[in-house]
């Protein structure tokens, strides 16, 4: 398995690095596609469900358990 890939996004007018590993980059790119969104706003949609949790977890954990949550979603 390979490691986390880091890549720059911007969010809400602002630049940010985020480190997933390519499995997770594929999901977001496969979910963004099938939203009809870039990449960018579909990570600022997940990035604003994080922020309105009351003990955020960093924003690749948020990706991470959005895109697993999203699977489990579809297979049930």
């Amino acid at each position: 398995m390979q490691g986390p890939i880091k890549r720059s996004v911007t969010i809400a007018g602002h630049e940010t690095s985020i480190s997933l590993e390519p499995v997770f980059w594929e999901g977001l790119r496969a979910a963004a596609s099938d939203e009809g969104l870039p990449i960018n706003a579909l990570i600022a949609q997940i990035d604003a469900e994080r922020i309105a949790t009351g003990d955020p977890p960093n924003l690749a954990s948020a990706i991470r358990v959005w895109l697993y949550a999203r699977l489990s979603n579809t297979r049930a």
